[in-house]
C-alpha cells in the first residue's frame, strides 16, 4: 500500500498548482481521501478531503473558493488545484487516506484510527510574496 504525492514547487502568490496523490496497493473504493499540510513547529491539519464513503467533500474556510479536490477513479488518483495561492500557504502537502469515514471525519480526525491511515511521504509548496 503506498501513497505517491507530486505537483508540489514554488509560485508567486496569485499562481497556481496542482498536487497530485497516487495510490497503488488498494483502490479508494470506499476511503476518504484528503490532504493536509504541516509548517515548521505546527501540527499537521486537514484542509480538503473527499470520502467515497459518503460522497462528501469538506475543505477549511482558509481554502474554500480557492482549493478543489476530485478523484480520477481511472487512475487510482486524488488530486488538489490550488489557485490564487498565499504566501501563508506555504507548507509540506501531504496525503492521506482511511476507510469509511465522511470528508469531514477524515480531515479533522474525529473517529479516525491512526492505524487504518495510509500517509504519503509529503510534498512541499512554496508560495513567495
Amino acid at each position: 500500500v503506498q501513497l505517491v504525492e507530486s505537483g508540489g514547487g514554488s509560485v508567486q502568490a496569485g499562481g497556481s498548482l496542482r498536487l497530485s496523490c497516487a495510490a497503488s496497493g488498494f483502490t479508494f473504493d470506499g476511503y476518504a481521501i484528503g490532504w493536509f499540510r504541516q509548517g515548521p513547529g505546527k501540527e499537521r491539519e486537514g484542509i480538503s478531503c473527499i470520502s467515497r464513503s459518503d460522497d462528501s467533500t469538506y475543505y477549511i474556510e482558509e481554502v474554500k473558493g480557492r482549493f478543489t479536490i476530485s478523484i480520477d477513479n481511472a487512475k487510482n488518483t486524488v488530486y488538489l488545484q490550488m489557485n490564487n495561492l498565499k504566501p501563508e500557504d506555504t507548507d509540506v502537502y501531504f496525503c492521506a487516506a482511511e476507510p469509511y469515514l465522511p470528508a469531514n471525519y477524515h480531515c479533522s480526525g474525529h473517529g479516525s484510527s491512526p492505524n487504518d491511515r495510509y500517509w504519503g511521504q509529503g510534498t512541499q509548496v512554496t508560495v513567495s510574496s
